[in-house]
């Protein structure tokens, strides 16, 4: 998968460009959806959790780290990090795919677009 700022088309609509050694820059960003971040239903673990769910997506085409990895990512427990991914869940904000024992899930992240009236 060829990275954003190498594709042509995307160089042509660059308005910022990162010039020399920036060290946050260098080691990449992610955004995450305003819907998510002003969704008072979602807590603030899980809006991390997502975010570093949506990190390790820009990264693969498959997205399927284990809660392991994740405790050591973020910085969180893994009892806290399970309820962030239900609560994620359980608010149509990611699917999990159990794969069986001894294998991590498959999460699919979800964009969901909430229109307020």
């Amino acid at each position: 998968m060829d990275k954003l700022s190498e594709l042509s088309h995307f160089k042509a609509a660059q308005n910022i460009i990162l010039q020399g050694f920036d060290p946050i820059s260098a080691g990449g960003f992610t955004q995450i959806p305003n819907f998510l971040l002003n969704d008072p239903h979602i807590s603030a673990n899980a809006k991390v959790v997502y975010s570093k769910l949506l990190s390790y997506a820009w990264h693969s085409s498959a997205v399927f780290p284990g809660q392991e990895t994740m405790t050591k990512d973020i910085g969180m427990s893994q009892p806290t990090i399970a309820r962030a991914l239900h609560e994620l869940e359980e608010n149509e904000w990611l699917e999990i795919q159990r794969r069986g024992q001894g294998k991590t899930n498959i999460y699919i992240l979800k964009y969901r677009v909430v229109n307020k009236k």
